[in-house]
C-alpha cells in the first residue's frame, strides 16, 4: 500500500477504461485485433500495460518483437478485437507499453519496441497514439426547438443566393 508521500502506481478505473478504448480504436483502425494486457506491480513495483497484435499462423516473426499475451489470470482491457478471452494465450507483435512512474510530474512513460522511453507525461492522453474523448453529454434542459426527427420547425423557403440569415430582420429600402 502506498504511503501518503509515494504515488499509487496502479491504473485507476478511468485510466483502464481509456486504455481499453485505445485498444478497441486501434483494432478498428488497423482492421485487426489489438490486445492490451495490464501487468501487475508484483515484479516491478508499478503496473504497466502492453499493446500487441496477435500474429496469424502464416505471419513470420523474424523481424518482429514478439510477446505472449493472455493466458490464465491475464488482465486484458478493451474488447480484445473479437478474440476469445479466458485462458487462451496469443503470440503477438509488440507495439508499445505504457508504464506508471513515481517521477515528479510524470505518471506515464511510453516504451517502444526497442525498450526506449519515447514519451512521458502526467496526462495519459499525451502518450496515446491519438485523441480518444467522450462525446459531449446532451444537455437535458436545453430545448433547441428541434423535434426527434431533426425538423427544426422552420418551414421557410430559403434562397441559396440570399446572404441573410433567418434571424436577420428584413431589409427595408427608404424611398
Amino acid at each position: 500500500m502506498p504511503s501518503a508521500t509515494s504515488p499509487d502506481l496502479t491504473f485507476t478505473p478511468d485510466e483502464l477504461d481509456l486504455l481499453g478504448r485505445t485498444a478497441d480504436a486501434l483494432s478498428a483502425y488497423l482492421g485487426k485485433a489489438v490486445l492490451a494486457e495490464v501487468v501487475d506491480a508484483s515484479e516491478t513495483g508499478f503496473e504497466w500495460v502492453i499493446f500487441a497484435v496477435p500474429l496469424d499462423t502464416n505471419d513470420s516473426d523474424e523481424d518482429k518483437v514478439t510477446v505472449q499475451i493472455g493466458g490464465h489470470g491475464a488482465r486484458l482491457v478493451g474488447g480484445r478485437g473479437g478474440l476469445e478471452s479466458g485462458t487462451n494465450t496469443y503470440t503477438c507483435e509488440y507495439l508499445w507499453a505504457i508504464q506508471l512512474s513515481d517521477i515528479e510530474n510524470i505518471r506515464f512513460i511510453k516504451v517502444n519496441q526497442d525498450g526506449d522511453e519515447v514519451a512521458w507525461s502526467d496526462d495519459l492522453r499525451n502518450v496515446l497514439p491519438f485523441e480518444i474523448s467522450e462525446p459531449p453529454e446532451p444537455d437535458d434542459d436545453a430545448d433547441d426547438g428541434s423535434s426527434e426527427d431533426g425538423d427544426t420547425g422552420d418551414d421557410r423557403d430559403t434562397d441559396p443566393d440570399d446572404d441573410s440569415r433567418p434571424d436577420d430582420p428584413p431589409q427595408r429600402t427608404l424611398h
